[in-house]
Protein backbone atom coordinates (compact mmCIF):
# COMPACT_ATOMS: atom_id res chain seq x y z
CA UNK A 1 0.00 0.00 0.00
CA UNK A 2 1.30 3.06 -0.99
CA UNK A 3 1.44 5.79 1.82
CA UNK A 4 -0.36 9.24 1.58
CA UNK A 5 0.36 11.56 4.43
CA UNK A 6 -0.55 14.95 4.29
CA UNK A 7 2.24 16.89 2.85
CA UNK A 8 3.33 19.96 3.66
CA UNK A 9 2.02 22.95 1.99
CA UNK A 10 -1.87 21.33 2.22
CA UNK A 11 -1.41 20.74 5.70
CA UNK A 12 -0.36 24.78 5.80
CA UNK A 13 -3.10 25.77 3.80
CA UNK A 14 -5.56 24.05 6.14
CA UNK A 15 -3.74 25.18 9.15
CA UNK A 16 -4.60 28.62 7.66
CA UNK A 17 -7.95 28.48 7.08
CA UNK A 18 -8.28 26.91 10.99
CA UNK A 19 -6.73 30.08 11.34
CA UNK A 20 -8.79 33.22 9.64
CA UNK A 21 -11.80 30.62 11.91
CA UNK A 22 -10.29 31.40 14.78
CA UNK A 23 -9.24 35.06 13.98
CA UNK A 24 -12.51 35.83 13.33
CA UNK A 25 -13.83 34.41 16.66
CA UNK A 26 -10.87 36.23 18.42
CA UNK A 27 -12.35 39.16 16.91
CA UNK A 28 -15.87 38.76 17.69
CA UNK A 29 -14.65 38.57 21.59
CA UNK A 30 -12.23 41.71 21.55
CA UNK A 31 -15.40 43.71 20.13
CA UNK A 32 -17.66 42.46 22.44
CA UNK A 33 -14.96 43.28 25.32
CA UNK A 34 -14.84 46.81 24.45
CA UNK A 35 -18.45 47.30 23.56
CA UNK A 36 -19.09 45.90 26.73
CA UNK A 37 -16.45 48.03 28.74
CA UNK A 38 -18.54 51.39 26.80
CA UNK A 39 -22.03 50.38 27.71
CA UNK A 40 -20.71 49.87 31.05
CA UNK A 41 -19.95 53.33 31.25
CA UNK A 42 -22.86 54.89 29.62
CA UNK A 43 -24.92 52.45 31.81
CA UNK A 44 -23.14 54.41 35.11
CA UNK A 45 -24.47 57.54 33.28
CA UNK A 46 -20.93 58.56 32.05
CA UNK A 47 -21.99 60.07 28.31
CA UNK A 48 -18.37 59.42 27.31
CA UNK A 49 -16.47 56.90 28.73
CA UNK A 50 -13.28 58.27 30.27
CA UNK A 51 -9.48 57.79 28.86
CA UNK A 52 -8.93 54.09 28.87
CA UNK A 53 -6.83 53.02 32.07
CA UNK A 54 -4.20 50.92 32.54
CA UNK A 55 -6.01 49.09 34.92
CA UNK A 56 -8.53 48.11 32.17
CA UNK A 57 -6.29 47.30 29.69
CA UNK A 58 -4.45 45.01 31.53
CA UNK A 59 -7.78 43.02 33.08
CA UNK A 60 -9.33 43.16 29.54
CA UNK A 61 -6.40 41.77 27.98
CA UNK A 62 -5.45 39.28 30.60
CA UNK A 63 -9.53 38.28 29.97
CA UNK A 64 -9.22 38.24 26.46
CA UNK A 65 -6.04 36.15 25.98
CA UNK A 66 -7.55 33.63 28.72
CA UNK A 67 -10.39 33.14 26.21
CA UNK A 68 -8.31 32.87 23.24
CA UNK A 69 -5.97 29.97 24.65
CA UNK A 70 -9.36 28.14 25.82
CA UNK A 71 -11.00 28.71 22.42
CA UNK A 72 -7.51 27.85 20.71
CA UNK A 73 -7.16 24.47 22.52
CA UNK A 74 -10.98 23.69 22.83
CA UNK A 75 -11.04 24.35 18.63
CA UNK A 76 -8.10 21.81 18.09
CA UNK A 77 -8.95 19.17 20.98
CA UNK A 78 -12.63 18.78 20.61
CA UNK A 79 -12.39 18.26 16.06
CA UNK A 80 -9.42 16.52 16.04
CA UNK A 81 -10.79 14.10 19.02
CA UNK A 82 -14.34 14.09 17.66
CA UNK A 83 -13.69 13.86 13.67
CA UNK A 84 -10.01 13.72 13.49
CA UNK A 85 -10.24 16.63 11.82
CA UNK A 86 -10.45 20.22 11.91
CA UNK A 87 -12.69 22.34 9.62
CA UNK A 88 -9.09 23.61 7.56
CA UNK A 89 -7.81 19.47 6.97
CA UNK A 90 -11.46 18.88 5.94
CA UNK A 91 -11.68 21.34 3.20
CA UNK A 92 -8.60 19.52 2.25
CA UNK A 93 -9.64 15.89 2.62
CA UNK A 94 -6.96 15.14 5.55
CA UNK A 95 -7.34 13.93 8.54
CA UNK A 96 -5.27 12.96 11.96
CA UNK A 97 -5.09 9.50 13.07
CA UNK A 98 -3.39 7.83 15.85
CA UNK A 99 -0.16 5.59 14.91
CA UNK A 100 -0.77 2.78 16.09
CA UNK A 101 -3.96 1.49 15.38
CA UNK A 102 -6.75 2.79 17.51
CA UNK A 103 -9.13 5.68 17.89
CA UNK A 104 -8.12 9.45 18.37
CA UNK A 105 -9.14 9.94 22.28
CA UNK A 106 -9.53 13.85 23.86
CA UNK A 107 -6.35 12.90 25.57
CA UNK A 108 -4.16 12.60 22.25
CA UNK A 109 -6.19 15.77 20.86
CA UNK A 110 -4.82 17.50 23.62
CA UNK A 111 -1.38 16.71 23.49
CA UNK A 112 -1.25 17.41 20.00
CA UNK A 113 -2.46 20.95 20.50
CA UNK A 114 0.19 21.36 23.94
CA UNK A 115 2.74 20.33 20.49
CA UNK A 116 1.85 22.92 18.91
CA UNK A 117 3.02 25.55 21.53
CA UNK A 118 6.13 22.58 21.43
CA UNK A 119 6.60 23.16 17.08
CA UNK A 120 6.02 26.54 17.85
CA UNK A 121 9.34 27.24 19.36
CA UNK A 122 12.57 27.40 18.01
CA UNK A 123 11.52 29.74 14.66
CA UNK A 124 8.49 27.17 14.11
CA UNK A 125 11.11 24.62 13.09
CA UNK A 126 8.14 21.61 14.71
CA UNK A 127 5.91 22.51 11.77
CA UNK A 128 8.84 22.99 9.16
CA UNK A 129 9.93 19.43 10.21
CA UNK A 130 6.77 18.10 8.43
CA UNK A 131 8.89 18.92 4.63
CA UNK A 132 11.75 16.77 5.94
CA UNK A 133 10.28 13.62 7.56
CA UNK A 134 9.47 10.88 5.74
CA UNK A 135 5.72 10.56 7.40
CA UNK A 136 4.80 14.00 7.20
CA UNK A 137 5.27 14.30 10.95
CA UNK A 138 5.70 17.70 12.91
CA UNK A 139 6.95 17.64 16.28
CA UNK A 140 3.18 18.02 17.63
CA UNK A 141 2.46 14.65 15.95
CA UNK A 142 5.44 13.26 17.07
CA UNK A 143 4.24 13.87 20.63
CA UNK A 144 1.14 12.68 20.44
CA UNK A 145 1.73 9.33 17.96
CA UNK A 146 -0.54 10.83 15.33
CA UNK A 147 0.17 11.61 11.43
CA UNK A 148 -1.86 13.28 8.95
CA UNK A 149 -3.03 11.50 6.06
CA UNK A 150 -5.42 12.25 2.98
CA UNK A 151 -8.45 11.18 3.54
CA UNK A 152 -9.41 9.86 0.03
CA UNK A 153 -6.26 8.18 -0.36
CA UNK A 154 -7.18 5.81 3.10
CA UNK A 155 -5.46 5.40 6.49
CA UNK A 156 -2.06 4.99 6.57
CA UNK A 157 -0.62 2.53 9.23
CA UNK A 158 3.33 1.88 9.79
Amino acid sequence: MNNHYGGFWRRCLAFLIDQIILYSIYLVFFLTGLLSYAFGHLAQGDLFPPGVSPNMCSWFMILYWGAVVIVTALYFTCFVAVTGQTPGKMVLGLKVVPVERGIMTFGMAFLRWVGYIVSSFFFYLGFVWIAFDPRKQGWHDKIAGTVVVRENRGAVRP
